[in-house]
């Protein structure tokens, strides 16, 4: 994979802690899953009540994205970044340093909300790119974002293992503060040239919905895709925990390294986009997604076919994710912010419904009503992406 290329006020190191620091915040929202039940255990709750805060971590996220994010079409985008992250290191040593389940759950709430400070960065960097760059810099910035969501299962369950699951919080918070501070001094100022109001900021992500069917059909398609995968973030450790396999917080979450291999597929999706073939990765997205749940439905009581599972079912999601957001960048550039808002948005509020009707498929009949969802809603993707494709081939010709 050859290394990012510089662009006019954004070099490739900056580029590199721009994926860095989008890895830390996004990924901070998915500590949680392998050590649901150790949470549970601390504080004394049932296992479906720890795993609420997989949803409410997603809940906030979704929350930024509508409320905070759109304001990088108005705010100096470097300073907005900084501040948004401080606050969700702040989010994160309140899990780490919570008495009780409703201050961690606050502090999750405080986490997910601020952590948004990932999709300005994203913005940013395809709106410092080099002409025909901007889905490669997409595909670098998210690389470091998706890489940090698949590694943070991992390395939460290998710091649980030896210092406890409120050390992961805590470490968090002070490395999300460094890199915080370090992405003041080396990035660029970066200004949209034409700011609007906050109202008219808000007011407008509405009509770029109603007037964009690109948006509209690319954001479903994500949002379908991230809730089928996020049935299974949800339950997993549950699963794996208390079913035939048996496994500890470390266990679950090296498991987790199995999936980074479908974030390797980040940059090359933004590739394919950059030379107009971002219907072939979608293609290639919607049929590993759906391929991926029979292997994870025998991988319950077969570590094997679950690892197999892990990789084939992340490398379809960033597939997806990938190329639309890049497709999506590139539709109005002066509304950049506020488009990349909108996917985020409809993206991570797919995640919440995927992991809130995961965890009632889990209660409702345990691993096979999981599975079963998570097919529903991988079906559901496939035909939206098949629909998307029919649609812009009529519009061609």
């Amino acid at each position: 994979m050859s290394s990012p290329k510089s662009a006019p006020g954004l070099g490739a190191s900056s580029l590199l802690l721009m994926a860095l620091a989008c890895g830390l915040c996004a990924g901070g929202n998915y500590f949680n899953q392998p050590l649901l039940h150790s949470i549970a255990q601390h504080f004394e709750v049932a296992e479906s009540a720890a795993a609420a805060s997989v949803t409410l971590a997603q809940v906030a996220y979704a929350c930024g994205l509508l409320l905070l994010a759109p304001l990088g079409d108005k705010l100096q985008r470097r300073g907005l970044a900084v501040t948004l992250m401080l606050l969700a290191a702040l989010g994160q040593a309140l899990c780490g340093l919570a008495g009780n389940l409703n201050l961690f759950l606050l502090g999750t709430l405080m986490a997910g909300l601020f952590s948004v400070a990932a999709q300005v960065l994203v913005p940013m960097a395809a709106a410092l790119a080099q002409p025909g760059q901007s889905g490669r810099a997409v595909g670098w910035v998210m690389s470091g974002l998706l890489l940090g969501i698949l590694l943070a299962r991992s390395v939460a369950g290998v710091v649980s293992d030896t210092w406890g699951w409120q050390a992961v919080y805590q470490g968090a918070a002070l490395v999300m503060t460094v890199v915080a501070l370090w992405l003041w001094k080396a990035l660029p100022a970066s200004r949209n040239p034409s700011p609007a109001s906050y109202p008219q900021v808000l007011g407008s992500m509405w009509q770029l919905l109603r007037s964009q069917p690109g948006l509209r059909q690319r954001t479903l398609v994500s949002a379908l895709a991230f809730a089928s995968c996020s049935v299974l973030f949800s339950t997993m450790a549950l699963q794996l925990s208390a079913g035939p396999l048996g496994l500890d917080d470390g266990q679950i979450g090296l498991i987790g390294l199995a999936g980074a291999a479908g974030a390797l597929v980040a940059t090359q999706a933004g590739r394919l986009v950059d030379k107009g073939l971002g219907r072939v990765s979608c293609a290639i997205g919607a049929l590993a997604l759906l391929l991926s749940w029979p292997m994870l439905w025998w991988g319950g009581a077969h570590l094997g076919w679950f690892v197999l599972g892990m990789v084939v079912i992340d490398l379809g999601l960033q597939c997806l994710n990938i190329t639309n957001q890049a497709t999506v960048s590139q539709l109005l550039p002066a509304a950049r912010g506020r488009m990349h808002a909108v996917y985020m948005t409809g993206y991570f509020t797919g995640a919440a419904a995927g992991s809130a009707l995961g965890t009632l498929a889990w209660r409702i009949n345990g691993w096979q009503g999981a599975c079963a969802l998570g097919v529903v809603l991988a079906v559901m993707a496939g035909l939206g992406t098949f629909s998307m494709r029919k649609t812009h081939r009529l519009q061609a010709a």
